[in-house]
């Protein structure tokens, strides 16, 4: 994209700022697509999801703290999880009118299909790096297997919604195996941060943790989950930028 005037994208608030700005330019060029994107209904899912997740994510981590003259060059991510007839120019259209900015092109508009088969060979050991704040119910700390329930529960649930349907496994096998996976290193800072919704008057935690968590286990089955999750996100308000993570085999 292209600045057409000067940019500046605050430090923690980067992607909130683009989502809100966003809907704001979907309301005015597409009602429909607003609905879609930003008040989708959940008829499926996790019991207790009050709301259905959103069928996108932003990823604007590169952002944070930016300026941006006039003329000067910059990219946007989102990645869309709406596979069927992905709305690509109005969705460009939406982010150009967002930031007072001309696309110059958009990168990646071939649908990425990441399977669920486990690696053939055995992967023992990972180090997850989070790199927006996360939150995870119920504790807020990234024990293996409550970090895979999460994963599991919003790819489930985004393949409710906008894909194939549900995952077909058996969930509380998988849980109990998530249970043997022992954490061996762990470093998190917590960040403090919200948001005030102007809509309601409600402050949102922008907040949770980041930093670096490693795990020991037979960790093979979990992998593709967590290589999806990549994309996704995990935990709570990943719309609003949280829950990127990251992952290698160490």
């Amino acid at each position: 994209m292209i600045a057409r005037a000067a940019l500046e994208f605050p430090p923690g608030a980067t992607a909130n700022l683009l989502r809100g700005r966003l809907g704001k330019a979907l309301r005015r060029s597409s009602v429909g697509l607003y609905q879609t994107l930003f008040a989708p209904h959940a008829s499926s899912g996790p019991s207790g999801l009050r709301d259905a997740p959103r069928p996108f994510v932003l990823r604007v981590r590169h952002l944070e703290g930016t300026r941006f003259a006039p003329g000067e060059r910059f990219e946007i991510g989102v990645n869309l999880f709406q596979s069927r007839e992905p709305p690509f120019d109005q969705l460009r259209d939406a982010l150009c009118a967002a930031v007072s900015s001309d696309c110059i092109g958009i990168e990646g508009i071939a649908p990425l299909r990441l399977s669920l088969e486990a690696p053939p060979h055995p992967v023992s050991r990972i180090r997850v790096r989070f790199l927006t704040p996360t939150g995870l119910k119920p504790s807020d700390y990234p024990e293996f297997a409550v970090l895979f329930a999460r994963i599991r529960d919003r790819i489930s649930t985004l393949r409710s919604l906008y894909g194939r349907g549900p995952l077909e496994i058996d969930f509380a096998a998988m849980a109990a195996r998530a249970a043997a996976i022992g954490m061996s290193y762990c470093k998190l800072h917590h960040v403090q941060a919200e948001r005030l919704s102007r809509s309601t008057g409600q402050r949102h935690s922008l907040g949770g943790f980041i930093g670096i968590a490693e795990y020991e286990g037979d960790l093979a089955e979990f992998i593709p989950y967590l290589e999806i999750a990549r994309w996704t996100g995990v935990g709570r308000q990943t719309v609003w930028g949280k829950g990127e993570i990251d992952l290698e085999s160490i």
